[in-house]
């Protein structure tokens, strides 16, 4: 398998997302996205009144990071992408869009070209316990700690043949980050 044009960085609410997906960007030299500032405002609306998003309110916000990734991919940018992409169905719409994907987006049916990018998926996993005691020391996120159980119950962590590591969040952030360079001279 070719070198990974991008990285995804995902995980529950409170993983580390961010903070992971930031710092390997920029060790990387990559550019860095996090799915979070994407969000339409009716999404953090829903979320900030403690209400779980459902793929009606994903599958747009989704597309809309495919489209940002492959235009990035293909000018030769590499990305790193922090974005919780709980299912399998949605890691699936960032790195094929609309097509690899029965939901369909309005957006992408601009383009008839087949993209699919090469995407290798850093999976962040902690316990409910560890990751709830993170949320609770977390300050000016619209995302409160009573929905993590929903993400929770959400989660299809990634499996074969999806390209990806799992690292768990009970190591430091250097840890992690090492993990994850060394995981990329691999490849």
């Amino acid at each position: 398998m070719a070198a990974p044009g991008a990285l995804l960085v995902m995980g529950v609410s409170g993983s580390g997302k961010s903070t992971v997906g930031a710092l390997l960007a920029s060790e990387l030299g990559w550019k860095f996205y996090d799915a979070d500032d994407y969000h339409p405002e009716e999404n953090r609306r829903k979320m900030g009144k403690g209400i779980p998003l459902n793929d009606q309110d994903r599958i747009p916000w989704l597309c809309n990071l495919h489209d940002i990734l492959l235009r990035d991919v293909a000018s030769g940018q590499r990305v790193v992408l922090a974005c919780s992409a709980l299912k399998k169905t949605y890691r699936d719409i960032l790195t094929q869009g609309k097509d690899g994907v029965a939901l369909k987006c309005e957006e992408s049916g601009k383009e008839a070209k087949q993209a699919e990018m090469q995407l290798l998926v850093v999976h962040l996993s902690g316990s409910f316990e560890v990751i709830s005691g993170r949320l609770l020391k977390r300050e000016g996120h619209f995302m409160p700690p009573e929905l993590l159980h929903s993400q929770f119950e959400t989660l299809e962590p990634p499996a074969a043949p999806e390209n990806f590591i799992q690292i768990s969040v009970d190591k430091n952030v250097s840890e992690i980050i090492a993990t994850i360079m060394e995981t990329l001279k691999m490849k």
